[in-house]
């Protein structure tokens, strides 16, 4: 059986969708529909993943964190928010909470499997590494790399191979959204919200737009296959490559 994923939310319908697919993954589930009902599994059952909704009946989703974080300090459970699309407010008090990250609602399945299997990943390799004792060196802040690309996010500099890639400020932000989120897939509301912000008012096939630049400017000119399209979800940039 693979990870344990606990599913916290009262819509039954959604919660039994998302059950569906996770056991046909190979994941094993718990499921709950209440607020208190859920920190007292999570804090007496060990839980690999948590899907937990904001909006819940005995006690709110954010609570239901900040409680959880305060009980598992030295090694929470990694939560993975699961929240209304104008919830603004709400999404950043859940990270700063320390949720791992948030997806919105109506969402596609695939992009949160996508977002599933990163989160353990990275859980699994911090776990490993504290019981090893292993101290691997960390990545330099705010540098994403992709073959022979390289962005830069305090310089705000792209360069492919040494060569720079002159790129607008949007079209910036989308890259550097779709390399911090590398393997999963970006719906076009997410990438809409991230790199226009969520209260944008315009054209609807303005990341469609954005991603025919970036293809031109570093895909076409220096012949890689970066930014990949998942038909009827959004786009991707894989780790990857065939080269």
């Amino acid at each position: 059986m693979g990870a344990h994923i606990l599913i916290v939310e009262d819509e039954s319908k959604l919660a039994r969708y998302v059950e569906l697919e996770l056991l046909h993954e190979g994941y094993e589930v718990t499921k709950s529909e209440n607020g208190r009902e859920a920190l007292e599994l999570a804090l007496s059952n060990h839980f690999d993943l948590i899907l937990l909704d904001i909006m819940l009946p005995g006690l709110n989703g954010l609570e239901v964190l900040r409680r959880l974080n305060k009980e598992q300090e030295m090694n929470p459970t990694p939560v993975i928010l699961l929240t209304a699309r104008d919830a603004v407010m709400d999404k950043v008090s859940g990270l700063d909470a320390g949720a791992v990250d948030y997806i919105t609602k109506p969402f596609a399945i695939e992009e949160l499997l996508a977002r599933i299997r990163v989160a353990l990943k990275l859980y699994e390799a911090r776990n490993r590494g504290a019981s090893s004792g292993a101290v691997e060196k960390e990545k330099e802040e705010g540098v994403y790399t992709w073959n022979k690309l390289r962005l830069d996010e305090k310089r705000h500099t792209v360069h492919f191979d040494g060569h720079e890639v002159t790129l607008t400020n949007r079209e910036f932000l989308m890259l550097e959204t779709l390399l911090a989120n590398m393997d999963i897939v970006l719906s076009r509301d997410t990438l809409l919200e991230k790199v226009c912000g969520y209260d944008y008012i315009g054209e609807t096939n303005v990341i469609d737009v954005y991603v025919r630049y970036l293809r031109s400017k570093i895909d076409e000119a220096y012949g890689v296959k970066m930014i990949q399209t998942v038909r009827g979800v959004g786009y991707v940039i894989k780790s990857e490559t065939d080269e």
